[in-house]
């Protein structure tokens, strides 16, 4: 059941990629569309079960929500120069190397040589995954100077989100009672990032959607964490990364060659294997 519960979050954030770009509009757009879908998902949430929260809460939820944002903003950028499939399989390596390495060397989750065998060898299966989907021929549509400004995106974005599940996972608080203050942080940094921007209009009420996905996905990550730890629950969080790649192509229809939509395949095939090898060292 714990397993289960961690894949939850994986068809949840998958599908984000998908539906924003599907809804359009800037990553201005959909950050802020995004943030506000989310903080009155948490209002319902908080209501429903009112959680104790105290200064500790809310200063990690206030930190952990400006840092999701930073990672959600930038991350939804590179989307819109390197698209969903380009995007998205690159950024999800680069956050399984941090987030994983962090709960195995920061958070000691993996204890014996087992664990330590098991986990890089699972990591190394997810990051070949990872680049596999992300090979891809040159195009002419995307340039140099135009990959090399969607890549930055993708290194800030990781930082962000390594930051924004790290902090949540340091301070040991209650995933219910964060939940509030964390859209509130994140709300406050949507706002700041959409200043002298165009973002009151039908783009950003219709990114409410996106919000809601990732407060769902958001949720089972924290109990997921409590229950299993950072380097299983985020690694199989990631494996959206299938729904999201195959999506982009056969849903919004991203062209892919013969030769990169094998690798796509394969490097599907891999993320599976290796959140399969997560979910058992933990059992």
């Amino acid at each position: 059941m714990e397993i289960l519960i961690a894949i939850i979050p994986a068809i949840a954030w998958g599908s984000i990629g998908l539906v924003s770009n599907k809804i359009g509009g800037t990553a201005y757009n959909q950050t802020l569309g995004m943030t506000i879908g989310a903080f009155i998902f948490s209002i319902g949430i908080y209501g429903i079960y009112q959680p104790a929260m105290d200064v500790k809460v809310i200063i990690v939820g206030l930190l952990s929500g400006l840092f999701w944002v930073l990672g959600q903003q930038q991350q939804f950028q590179s989307m819109k120069t390197l698209g969903v499939s380009g995007a998205l399989p690159i950024s999800t390596g680069s956050q399984l190397i941090v987030n994983t390495l962090a709960g195995a060397l920061l958070f000691h989750e993996w204890k014996s040589g087992r664990d330590v065998t098991l986990g890089v060898i699972a990591l190394l299966i997810l990051i070949v995954g990872a680049r596999f989907t992300a090979v891809s021929e040159e195009s002419e549509h995307t340039n140099k100077g135009e990959k090399g400004k969607g890549y930055r995106a993708i290194a800030i974005s990781t930082v962000g989100y390594g930051l924004y599940t790290i902090i949540i996972n340091a301070a040991g608080v209650d995933a219910m009672a964060v939940i509030l203050p964390q859209s509130v942080g994140m709300l406050i940094g949507s706002i700041l990032f959409s200043i002298h921007q165009d973002v009151f209009n039908k783009y950003t009420l219709r990114n409410l959607i996106t919000g809601f996905l990732w407060a769902i996905g958001n949720i089972f990550m924290l109990i997921s964490m409590k229950n299993v730890g950072l380097a299983v629950s985020f690694s199989l969080s990631q494996t959206g990364i299938i729904i999201s790649t195959l999506g982009s192509i056969w849903l919004l229809g991203e062209k892919k060659t013969k030769r990169e939509f094998r690798y796509v395949v394969a490097g599907c095939l891999l993320v599976i294997a290796g959140g399969m090898l997560l979910g058992y060292l933990k059992s």
